[in-house]
């Protein structure tokens, strides 16, 4: 699980997204262009909000719907953004 300065606001996270397999499991590899964005992540940051405070928590293995959030990249990582609604479950 990754480091980051970031605090979301409002009610939402910030994922770290698993990685998209690299091949199949008969060892086909799997080219860049072919491959399916990841519907599971890592939570490594939650806003903080005594009013509301969310259900999930930094560290919890999460799963998402394959367009939820917003993508970005901070110091070559890539992460998402995304309010806790579009989290559908903790794994």
């Amino acid at each position: 699980m990754s480091k980051v300065n970031i605090k979301p606001l409002g009610e939402r996270v910030v994922i770290e997204p698993a990685q998209a397999k690299e091949k199949t499991a008969s060892g086909i590899i799997i080219p860049d262009t072919a491959k399916e964005k990841p519907q599971k992540g890592t939570v490594i940051a939650v806003s903080e909000s005594k009013d509301n405070p969310l259900t999930v928590k930094v560290g919890d293995k999460v799963l998402y719907g394959k367009y939820a959030g917003t993508e970005l990249t901070i110091d070559g990582n890539d992460y998402l953004i995304m309010k806790e609604e579009e989290i559908l479950a903790v794994i």
